[in-house]
């Protein structure tokens, strides 16, 4: 009996109007991987990214040749295989919008595309910022911005839906953050709690942010702090977009939760067999929590099963329940901010 994913295979070479979806899965997906043996496992450079499965509602044939395509959503959807058979279609360049697959040092973790898969058709921004830089929306902004007056066709994939928003909607121009503030709030957050961070919020962006999120509330205090000026008054301020949603095809894969909770704890049994503690081995010795790549999910599970923190079989269950978490998260984001995206229900 063929597995679900063999079962899809079949159906996209056997089915009408197929598009030769390439099956990236096969035998070695069906099962969660004995784990001992992964302690010495070689890195594999051909982790490749699960496929979308049929159907489509539209034929990617007709997507428009010259027009943008922006694909969102959630970590293990197929955003990816979706992509390539695009770009291999209909030709077009393949742009990151995942804010950690651009840092070079996680290409298996951060679900980067193969060498093989960047070998077949044009990729840009992946693995192209070193993992102790900083690199903001505004930094991705600006680099998309010189892409899309190229001649190749964008075809931008990812989902970090801030992002992808900031594109379509614009982003507004806020200075950086000085050092100093962001240690300042931190020791705040830290000695007096979030309390203490929204009573120097102003009504406004009180009422925007999520005031049980202490990321989105130290940013928040950090710009009026810096700046003397509510977040929410700066995003009135906001510039036109970038790229309007109608100048563009803007897809956003709406999966089952049950399917895709299947599809992300395979998908990271095959990062352990393609090497991710290999690749975690490599990023231990200048570990440090606090840089912008040790938000990868899956990195700081692997890194503590290395300092002997934590069973590998531990590791692997954290790493797969915070990939869950994250893809709820991002789900909320798309329902509430892609209400005019064409959505595709998956599976």
């Amino acid at each position: 009996m063929e597995s679900p994913e063999q079962e899809d295979c079949l159906a996209r070479q056997n089915g009408p109007n197929r598009r030769n979806f390439q099956c990236v899965y096969g035998p070695s997906f069906e099962k969660t991987p004995s784990l001992r043996h992964l302690e010495t496992r070689n890195p594999s450079p051909t982790v490749e990214s699960p496929a979308v499965p049929d159907p489509l509602p539209f034929d990617i044939r007709t997507l428009p040749p010259n027009r943008p395509v922006l694909i969102a959503g959630a970590t293990a959807s197929g955003k990816s295989a979706l992509a390539m058979e695009i770009a291999e279609t209909g030709g077009g360049v393949i742009v990151n919008a995942d804010a950690l697959q651009v840092f070079s040092n996680w290409r298996i973790v951060t679900a980067r595309p193969s060498p093989e898969e960047e070998a077949r058709v044009p990729h840009r921004l992946y693995g192209h910022i070193p993992g102790d830089q900083d690199y903001s929306v505004g930094h991705w902004l600006r680099e998309v911005a010189q892409i899309l007056q190229g001649r190749d066709r964008p075809i931008i994939v990812g989902g970090t839906g801030l992002n992808l928003s900031a594109l379509t909607e614009g982003l507004a121009d806020i200075p950086l953050t000085p050092p100093e503030v962001r240690a300042e709030g931190e020791t705040l957050l830290a000695t007096q709690g979030i309390s203490a961070l929204l009573r120097a919020l102003d009504p406004d962006t009180l009422a925007r942010i999520d005031q049980r999120n202490p990321a989105r509330v130290a940013r928040a205090w950090e710009v009026q702090r810096s700046t003397g000026r509510g977040l929410a008054s700066w995003q009135d301020d906001t510039p036109p977009p970038l790229l309007a949603l109608a100048d563009c095809t803007a897809i956003v894969l709406q999966a089952d939760r049950d399917w895709l909770r299947n599809r992300i704890e395979r998908r990271f049994d095959l990062m352990l067999e393609g090497g991710a503690l290999d690749e975690a081995r490599a990023n231990l010795e200048n570990w440090d929590p606090k840089a912008p790549h040790a938000k990868a999910i899956g990195a700081p599970e692997l890194i503590a099963h290395l300092k002997g923190e934590l069973s590998l079989e531990d590791a692997r269950e954290a790493a797969i329940i915070a990939s869950q978490q994250y893809a709820k998260r991002q789900r909320t984001w798309f329902r509430k901010r892609m209400k005019h995206w064409q959505a595709i229900p998956l599976p």
